[in-house]
């Protein structure tokens, strides 16, 4: 029996932010509705006078001019038109005018100024909103152990909006909060010795491919050695002969069976070997007490993951609810490992923690965000060994709605280490060994849980999109020895119901108690992405009125239409491009793709700092020890928020660009093969094709296509040709043969063998001759969307 101690946490309204923002408007809260030019007036005094600081949405407008009840539909309708013609934009669900920066921005910094200050551009700009906006770099507020920036690093910066500024002069005032990058004009590469010194390089970056190597003269090569990945410093260069370049760091051999991950941990600058004084700290680390916790080690949790997991974050347990109040319904507990317990905020293992922001994981090495001693060691939920634990207890009914919850502080004792495979085998009636015992005191009750979980999932309706995700296994040597694409389980989905519960439980408790916290957030499509597909969709028969408000179960009727059909595999392509990025913020917008209101990652502090935050955030609210969360005010939480979002979306890149690099030296040695795959970008120079067997994507050069002249029809996803109206498009069916693979850039170029299809005369209605534009339909990698709906 447990003690039931903790504290139930009950969902309870945000505290509304309040606005001191002196109107000009005579009938500010009167009930009227405000016109078209009161809104922008109001959107534009705000964001001058330096209140908002751009964080105005629906609600605030609302608020502002007394709207209330009916009335707030009709300022929906408003403020849609204004969104549709251009006056107002909408960044997740924030209103203000086109062409102004949040308040944290991602920015390079390009020049300085007459006087000496830095100045930066954001990374992201729309031009159609005008000239790119320059930020003017005060002096920065100095921390123990951060760099000095200069031209050619990559930082967050905090904007400040100039409204005096003069033409011509920087718009925006910042501040480095951090630096992410430090690449200036570096270029890597591999290194080619010649016989009596110096060599060359051959860049590994795709956009260098068929672009020329770089000559480095003897005294130049530095350490470098035949083969080895070098960094290398861009000379001067003259008219004629290869570009010059001197070798700035030897990064090591590509000899090794890892060196595809190497090249990405340095071109994306990814830490992966952690200071003397982190793994110090680690290795001084002991093991939790029992002081001050419950004492769960009886309850049977069990851990199910890959079978080649080395870390366990996540146990369960599930029970049928005794309470004749709750019939058929059950009793939940996800107990996560308590990270906080051994990295302290401002310690050596916190800072690199956030520094690394998440663990990357490579086929051949997982790079991680905490050292293997508390990763794989003190806070891995090993079986029979007692481990701490962050745990929420959860009510659900019989149709899988939660009814309470109550979050604890524990010492936990895993009962089984369990795969997935094993645990489905079981459940199907092919009991192991490790599981034949389980079967009815712990897996029994977890898939009835399960079942209610399903049932509310249904009514819930998240967004449904078939993503089948590849895994890479490779032989001793480091090379691929096949792809796969692991069966989606059961199992899977058990797990993956619990941890969303788990993760919204926190998120409320935290809300409830008013604590600010990092949300994990996904924003419904822009407008312009839903009117892009409204007209591909009226092509093959799907009315979809331009400007309608699409929520997922809207999509998921698409998908269900097109299933089984020709259009499914495009259809499915366009949806999952129409979707927005998830990402983590301080301000709650709700994950569309979830279709949930509040939504925070709780489930995995052993290799996300973002549920590290909310585990702090929990043990301060809840009282439940001394290692909470310290004070922190809103800004320095959104620039952590900024910070670890930009290093998923690194790791993100590295992970897929290895995948992409391993695969092309596979198929390196079947140039001249033909291969089965479908279209899976199309842009004006040329089509992406992905590979069925591999899942690798290659390109098909527009001008080889044939002696027709092939130009980008926006409406249709294709290339269409001007004279023979051969039209391939974006999800068609083909067969290419491999051309050329480049295994160090990942690149693969294709021939296309297959005929293109008839294009419809005169493309759409509306569309007559419309040709290419910035939004082309190249490939989305396809990590971009695998945290799209995800715990």
């Amino acid at each position: 029996m447990t003690k039931k101690a903790g504290q139930p946490a009950h969902k309870a309204a945000a505290p509304e932010r309040s606005r001191t923002a002196k109107l000009t408007l005579d009938d500010k809260a009167s009930g009227q509705l405000p016109t078209r030019e009161d809104i922008l007036r109001f959107l534009k005094d705000e964001r001058e006078a330096g209140r908002g600081s751009g964080k105005i949405g629906k609600r605030e407008i609302a608020r502002a001019f007394g709207i209330k009840g009916s009335d707030r539909i009709a300022l929906k309708r408003v403020l849609r038109e204004l969104e549709a013609e251009g006056a107002i934009e909408r960044r997740r669900k924030v209103l203000h005018r086109p062409g102004t920066l949040p308040t944290v921005v991602l920015a390079d910094i390009t020049s300085r100024d007459q006087d000496g200050d830095f100045l930066a551009v954001p990374i992201e700009w729309d031009p159609e909103h005008g000239p790119i906006p320059t930020i003017v770099l005060m002096p920065a507020r100095r921390r123990p152990g951060m760099a000095t920036p200069g031209i050619g690093d990559r930082a967050l910066i905090h904007t400040e909006a100039l409204p005096d500024a003069a033409p011509g002069e920087p718009t925006y005032s910042g501040r480095v909060v951090k630096l992410l990058q430090r690449s200036r004009a570096q270029v890597l590469g591999i290194f080619r010795a010649h016989p009596g010194g110096g060599g060359r390089v051959v860049p590994i970056d795709k956009k260098s491919i068929g672009r020329g190597e770089f000559n480095i003269a003897p005294g130049s090569e530095g350490a470098a050695e035949e083969g080895d990945l070098v960094a290398i410093d861009v000379m001067r260069n003259g008219r004629l002969g290869l570009p010059s370049a001197k070798v700035r760091e030897r990064l090591g051999s590509l000899a090794t069976e890892k060196a595809m991950s190497l090249i990405a941990l340095h071109a994306h600058s990814i830490p992966h070997v952690f200071r003397p004084e982190t793994i110090a700290e680690a290795e001084r680390a002991q093991p939790a007490s029992l002081a001050g916790r419950e004492d769960w080690r009886s309850i049977p949790l069990v851990t199910i993951d890959p079978p080649d997991a080395k870390d366990h974050d996540d146990a369960v347990f599930a029970r049928p609810d005794p309470d004749p109040e709750n019939r058929g319904g059950h009793i939940i507990h996800v107990a996560i490992a308590d990270v906080a317990a051994y990295v302290r905020p401002g310690s050596p293992l916190d800072r690199e923690a956030l520094d690394r922001g998440n663990s990357v994981y490579f086929p051949d090495r997982v790079v991680p965000m905490l050292p293997e001693r508390i990763s794989n060691d003190l806070c891995s939920l090993k079986p029979d060994e007692d481990r701490p634990a962050l745990a929420i207890r959860i009510v659900v009914a019989a149709d899988g709605r939660k009814l309470s919850h109550s979050v604890h502080r524990i010492m936990m004792r895993s009962a089984a280490k369990l795969a997935y495979a094993q645990v489905q085998a079981a459940w199907d009636g092919r009991p192991g060994a490790e599981t034949r015992d389980l079967i009815e005191p712990v897996l029994r009750p977890l898939f009835a849980a399960y079942e209610s979980l399903k049932l509310a999932r249904i009514k819930r309706a998240p967004l449904d999109l078939d993503l089948p995700e590849r895994k890479v296994l490779l032989k001793e040597d480091g090379t691929v020895d096949r792809v796969i694409v692991p069966p989606r389980l059961e199992a899977h989905r058990l797990i993956e119901e619990f941890m969303i519960l788990a993760n919204v439980a926190a998120a409320e408790t935290l809300e409830a108690q008013r604590q600010a916290l990092i949300y994990r957030a996904h924003d419904e499509p822009s407008l312009e992405k839903l009117n892009a597909l409204s007209e591909f969709l009226a092509s093959i028969g799907i009315k979809l009125a331009k400007g309608q408000v699409l929520k997922p179960r809207q999509f998921n009727d698409i998908l269900a239409r097109v299933r089984g059909t020709e259009h499914e595999n495009i259809v499915n392509e366009i949806v999952l491009r129409t979707q927005a990025q998830a990402e983590y913020v301080i301000e709650n917008y709700g994950h569309f793709g979830l279709h949930l209101h509040s939504y925070a990652h709780f489930t995995s502090p052993i290799r996300r700092y973002a549920d590290l935050i909310v585990h702090r955030a929990l043990i301060r609210v809840l009282s439940l020890g001394r290692d909470g969360l310290p004070d922190m005010d809103a800004e320095t939480l959104a620039e952590v928020a900024a910070g670890i979002s930009a290093a998923e979306r690194r790791a993100m890149a590295a992970e897929r660009e290895t995948v992409e690099r391993l695969i092309a030296a596979h198929l390196s040695a079947q140039v001249g093969a033909r291969f089965d795959g479908r279209i899976s970008g199309v842009t004006k120079v040329g089509l992406f094709v992905k590979l069925h067997d591999t899942g690798a994507d290659g390109f098909v050069p527009a001008a080889t296509l044939g002696k027709d002249y092939y130009h980008y029809d926006e409406s249709l996803h294709a290339l269409v040709g001007g004279r023979s109206g051969e039209m391939h498009r974006l999800g068609d069916e083909v067969t290419v043969r491999l051309v050329e693979a480049a295994p160090f850039a990942g690149a693969l170029r294709f021939e296309l063998l297959s005929k293109g299809k008839q294009a419809p005369r005169g493309g759409l209605p509306g569309n007559k001759g419309k040709r290419a534009s910035r939004r082309d339909n190249r490939p989305r990698g396809a990590s971009s969307s695998a945290h799209l709906n995800k715990p």
